[in-house]
């Protein structure tokens, strides 16, 4: 198994800023896509963007042109930068690959709380 630790998170006013990153214990360079997502409270976990080894990235409509998806293969680590958070953003957010490999990588996640 590979341990991630997601942070940064925490409680914001809509339109504010947030970075979050995703350490991982063991290399993610060989994971081709890795991805970050939110579950909101009674809601089911969603994707909200991934990205290749190479960089190449693809968002969910809803934060489209708010939120950057960004790695370092070197630190095994990848990042979200949100901007313009909105209230419905709240949640607790993960990182895990794209697909998702729930069973070999796993992490307590970081809630994110947008104050309207």
């Amino acid at each position: 198994q590979v341990q991630l630790v997601e942070s940064g998170g925490g409680l914001v006013q809509a339109g504010g800023s947030l970075r979050l990153s995703c350490a991982a214990s063991g290399s993610i360079f060989s994971i081709n896509v890795m991805g970050w997502y939110r579950q909101a409270p009674g809601k089911q976990r969603e994707l909200v963007a991934h990205i290749t080894r190479s960089g190449m990235t693809n968002y969910a409509d809803s934060v489209k042109g708010r939120f950057a998806i960004s790695r370092d293969n070197a630190k095994n680590t990848v990042y979200l930068q949100m901007n313009s958070l909105k209230p419905e953003d709240t949640a607790v957010y993960y990182c895990n690959p794209y697909p998702t490999n729930w069973d070999q990588y796993w992490g307590q996640g970081t809630q994110v709380t947008v104050s309207s």
